[in-house]
């Protein structure tokens, strides 16, 4: 019998590691079984004639619009999304402007086929002309793909040049933030960036963005100095503090609605090497980190004069995953400290010192390392490839909510069993209202809320076949409404919702405040007077401007 126990013990923690195996290195996993893809290049036999506004674009623009029948260089476009079903969706063509006067000549021929559509034949018709895509990293459909339109691909505004005095930094919005650290990372600077490489600088930080570095800064957002834009009408503006400052407010967290971004200039600051990983836990130990995740983000309500934050310390970012190859779950904790500890070999005080560090585990990745290193590790967590989902909501740092939140995740999970390949992961990380008071104003709302601690719940869910994108759908989206239910009987939900991680169906303008939402109507019917990037522009969040919901 104790022989019997100690191999089914051993099997249990096989299968933990294992788990932990997946979570860590999903390429490898990947290959075993493969997944089957959709290609829908592939059905395209014959391709399709192009279209009369395609044929404008090329004649306006002959050496950067790529048609399908261009098959090698069409399908590497294509197929550069993070999420496998914006993959599926193919545009008539893709524009890729070598600059930003291509760019305008691109929006003037499609405004103008807008306005002929208008009048043609009312405002309708005029929808869904073209998409924009920066890093191609969301996984809400149509955000960055449109079928049969236009695609303009910002990949090639890729720069990243730092200020002689290395204050600022200038940055092309197709880069990824893996462009922008390994040039930093060389000259000993940073900027308030994203935590994830492969993610693309333009949606995150249109979208307000969480950085490593937020709670020192503020959002990425916040930390922005200049856009520079071409709005509907094809002309070239900049808007910061001085010029046009309300339409430089209005970026901070305004997402697509105001023109085309092409380049952000972003505050840069001293930074050498930061410590930062990730620590693996079985599934038994959930009601411990739970509880150890809200004592912590309890140290960063101010009201309380007893707790202390540590402003260098990032996270935790507690993540919870059902792996449904294995039948099985885990628990993955991030924590990082952006300044580099004096002794290498110790963990930070504030880390060090507290429940994280006692709590048993499989094992550990935190290190020194670079920001680079860092932000490679989070991606490895969810590369490209697979069909996603994101959702979110927002409660405030309450024990019995953040169960509850655990409770539903966990709950959901028989439901959604059968589902090939799936990876559910429920995502918790703290946003204190003091990190929205740093750096500049914005028109999240988050400046105008307590001083209570909140918590950013999320799903990021991952699967193998386009049939159960519904079911994955539904049961996020059910999930989610549940903890919303919760935290509204509590009294401890927040109308905040992180624009980057909600799903299709959230509005999360509506989280911003009436006041905030107004403001930026307003602002979109000063530069796009017409509503270009509102109605011909698909993807993204609208601002319901003009004649019902858009």
């Amino acid at each position: 019998m104790a022989l019997q126990l100690l191999f089914a013990s051993a099997a249990t923690v096989l299968l933990i590691i294992i788990s932990v195996l997946v979570m860590r290195y999903p390429r490898a996993s990947q290959t075993i079984p493969p997944v089957k893809r959709r290609d829908h290049l592939d059905a395209l036999n014959s391709p399709p004639e192009p279209t009369l506004l395609s044929k404008s674009l090329a004649l306006a623009l002959p050496d950067s619009v790529i048609f399908p029948q261009n098959a090698a260089a069409f399908k590497q476009l294509i197929n550069s999304y993070w999420a496998r079903q914006e993959c599926e969706v193919i545009p008539a063509c893709v524009v890729r402007p070598h600059n930003t006067q291509q760019l305008c000549t691109a929006v003037t021929v499609l405004k103008n086929e807008y306005d002929e559509r208008r009048k043609l034949a009312g405002e309708g018709k005029a929808e869904g002309l073209f998409a924009i895509r920066s890093g191609g990293h969301s996984p809400v459909s149509g955000a960055a793909s449109i079928q049969g339109g236009v695609l303009i691909d910002l990949g090639l505004f890729c720069e990243v040049v730092p200020s002689e005095d290395g204050s600022s930094v200038a940055i092309g919005a197709g880069a990824k933030w893996m462009d922008v650290s390994r040039v930093l990372d060389e000259k000993g600077l940073a900027v308030v960036g994203g935590r994830n490489s492969a993610v693309g600088v333009g949606g995150l930080t249109l979208g307000g963005g969480l950085s490593f570095f937020s709670p020192r800064f503020g959002l990425v957002c916040s930390n922005i100095i200049s856009y520079e834009l071409v709005l509907a009408s094809g002309s070239i503006i900049t808007a910061s503090a001085s010029t046009n400052p309300d339409l430089w407010r209005a970026l901070k967290g305004g997402s697509n609605n105001f023109g085309i971004v092409t380049r952000f200039t972003a505050r840069s600051f001293p930074s050498t090497k930061i410590w930062s990983g990730f620590l693996y836990m079985p599934a038994f130990q959930a009601t411990k980190v739970l509880a150890a995740f809200h004592e912590y983000v309890s140290r960063g309500d101010s009201s309380d004069p007893s707790t202390t934050y540590d402003d260098h310390a990032a996270g935790p970012i507690a993540c919870f995953s059902y792996i449904q190859k294995l039948g099985i779950q885990a628990i993955a904790v991030n924590l990082v400290y952006t300044k580099s500890p004096e002794n290498k070999k110790k963990w930070p005080a504030c880390w060090g010192t507290f429940s994280f560090g006692s709590l048993w585990r499989l094992w550990s990745t935190c290190k020194v390392r670079t920001l680079s290193s860092a932000t490679d590790e989070m991606n490895a967590l969810n590369p490209p490839g697979r069909r996603q989902v994101f959702a979110t909501t927002t409660i405030k740092n309450d024990s019995t909510t953040i169960a509850a939140a655990h409770a539903a995740y966990h709950d959901a999970i028989a439901s959604i069993r059968p589902v090939k390949g799936l990876v559910w992961t429920l995502v918790l990380q703290p946003l204190l209202p003091v990190w929205a008071r740093k750096g500049d104003a914005t028109p999240l709302g988050l400046d105008a809320c307590t001083e209570e601690a909140l918590v950013i719940v999320s799903f990021t869910v991952n699967w193998d076949e386009h049939q159960d994108d519904e079911l994955v759908k539904t049961v996020t989206r059910h999930t989610v409404e549940q903890i919303d239910a919760v935290a509204m009987a509590h009294q401890t939900g927040h109308r905040f919702r992180y624009l980057n991680y909600c799903a299709e169906w959230q509005r999360p303008f509506e989280g911003y405040g009436e006041e905030n939402l107004r403001f930026l109507q307003e602002v979109s019917r000063r530069y796009d007077p017409d509503g270009l990037f509102q109605r011909g522009c698909v993807g993204g969040f609208k601002l319901d401007v003009g004649n019902g919901k858009i």
